[in-house]
């Protein structure tokens, strides 16, 4: 194939973004040919973004089937609300075409078994496009693991810290999924950005697992008081289920635990929290800072003079992808990255560096807080590998990655 021809199912915010940012336009491996979405308004803006860039018009569609069905594409990137992409992705791959699918939690976990079946029974990869997997810090923090600089990994921490209170108030107005989510659940209801890259990491599903989970949750005041003092209107008065904070600690197979923390209708800095505990050292995202041990013999006073230090560590231990990179498209470059890594993989036949055991597994932390939060108890991780993951290896962003 030279250049892959491919859809975009979703083109509401983050389709528009994955293109128009440069994650997706002006590639030389790929092409969109097709565009699906409810809305003619989106479809029509996609698809002039996508006519400047190519010179030709893309094939409309209102739906999926038709356009997985009809368009002659090699690959689909999905990016439509939460609560189609795991429908979508199978009907794309029970027909052969590998589907790329954006992030978000699952519903059920029966859902996520059905997917899984459906990859074991079809062959046909899918990839959760997981961009926080391929972040400058993450990838600093996996390569600096494996050249043993940060001895045994002992604990991690991340979360989505990002203020959402306008886009969650305004999600109706707006067409915007997450409304619904806040008002009806109580849940860590975004948990990919922060468990993948520690998942990655920890080596889980390649030789570790999750065991267990434990989910806490807050009161929720922070969307109530937003939407009294800016609106909208109709919502004055309202209460939303989902809890301000939500932590869930997770316990591994092979002794390491992990917190990650949902931090989004309360008013903040963006942050993901990105912490690694070794034995040898710690990295750490808010202060942007590495510590180790061999570095650092003499007790030090005056901790700030160590912050912010992360620079000299680029210099040093920087990933390969991002030594190598000339930063482009999307997120600081990571929608690029995480783009080039699906269209790679559907191009050379190999294995999806975020596959579809991942996905499942990162996918489940929803619904399994949503549990222990209703309940109050610790509750187990389903193996979504059955037993697999004591052989499998964890390539990902390796020189062996296939």
């Amino acid at each position: 194939m030279n250049k892959l021809k491919y859809a975009i199912i979703g083109c509401g915010r983050r389709g528009m973004a994955l293109y128009k940012d440069g994650a997706l336009k002006g590639r030389d491996d790929a092409v969109c040919v097709a565009l699906c979405d409810v809305y003619e308004d989106r479809l029509n803006a996609l698809s002039e973004e996508v006519k400047k860039d190519t010179g030709s018009s893309p094939v409309l569609y209102n739906d999926y089937r038709r356009c997985i069905d009809e368009a002659g594409v090699q690959a689909v990137v999905i990016s439509t609300a939460w609560d189609s992409h795991l429908d979508i992705a199978m009907y794309a791959m029970e027909r052969g075409i590998p589907a790329g699918v954006e992030v978000g939690g699952a519903y059920s976990l029966d859902s996520l078994w059905r997917l899984v079946r459906c990859y074991e029974r079809s062959g046909t990869p899918v990839m959760l496009l997981e961009n926080c997997c391929y972040g400058r810090l993450e990838l600093l923090a996996l390569n600096m693991k494996r050249l043993g600089l940060l001895g045994k990994i002992v604990y991690c921490e991340g979360g989505y810290c990002h203020d959402l209170r306008e886009q969650i108030a305004f999600g109706l107005e707006n067409r915007h999924y997450r409304f619904l989510q806040y008002k009806n659940r109580n849940t860590e209801n975004y948990p990919t950005h922060e468990i993948g890259p520690i998942a990655k990491l920890l080596d889980i599903n390649c030789g570790n697992r999750f065991l267990s989970l434990h989910s806490v949750s807050t009161k929720s005041v922070g969307m109530q008081e937003y939407i009294e003092a800016h609106g909208p209107e109709r919502l004055k008065g309202e209460t939303f289920n989902q809890g301000d904070i939500i932590s869930t600690t997770i316990k591994c197979q092979n002794g390491e635990a992990v917190n990650i923390v949902l931090d989004t209708s309360l008013p903040r800095y963006y942050s993901r929290r990105f912490t690694v505990r070794g034995s040898k050292g710690i990295i750490s995202e808010d202060n942007m800072s590495v510590y180790l041990a061999k570095e650092h013999k003499e007790e030090i006073i005056d901790w700030s003079s160590e912050f912010n230090n992360i620079n000299k560590y680029y210099e040093k231990y920087d990933h390969p992808l991002w030594r190598n990179y000339d930063q482009k498209g999307g997120h600081g470059g990571l929608d690029w990255l995480v783009m080039t890594a699906f269209f790679n993989a559907v191009k050379d036949k190999k294995s999806m560096p975020v596959d579809v055991y991942d996905m499942a597994t990162y996918m489940a932390i929803t619904v399994l807080a949503e549990e222990s939060l209703a309940t109050g108890n610790t509750v187990y991780f389903p193996d979504f590998t059955e037993g697999k993951w004591m052989l499998r290896q964890n390539n990902f962003a390796s020189e062996n990655e296939d």
